[in-house]
């Protein structure tokens, strides 16, 4: 008896979520609809701008960081 109610239990959330998710993709796709004209999946396959660094120019010079000992190094020659 105990294993007939879990069964049934079990096939009984089964039929709901998968009807839960049938009403979510019916909605999704009103949504779509209403609004042909835009990305149906926004922010997916577009590549982030925000971290890109501006090209270097060919006649720019490199400047090299000078660690605190070279630069200790050189003030002692100077001295």
């Amino acid at each position: 008896m105990e294993i007939a109610i879990t069964v049934s239990v079990i096939i009984v959330m089964i039929i709901a979520g998968a009807l839960w998710i049938h009403l979510l993709n019916g909605q999704h796709d009103e949504r779509i609809a209403a609004f042909h004209y835009g990305d149906t999946l926004p922010g997916i396959g577009r590549r982030n701008r925000k971290g890109r660094r501006p090209t270097e120019h060919a006649g720019s010079p490199v400047v090299t960081p000078t660690s605190h000992r070279e630069h200790r190094d050189a003030a002692a020659d100077d001295a």
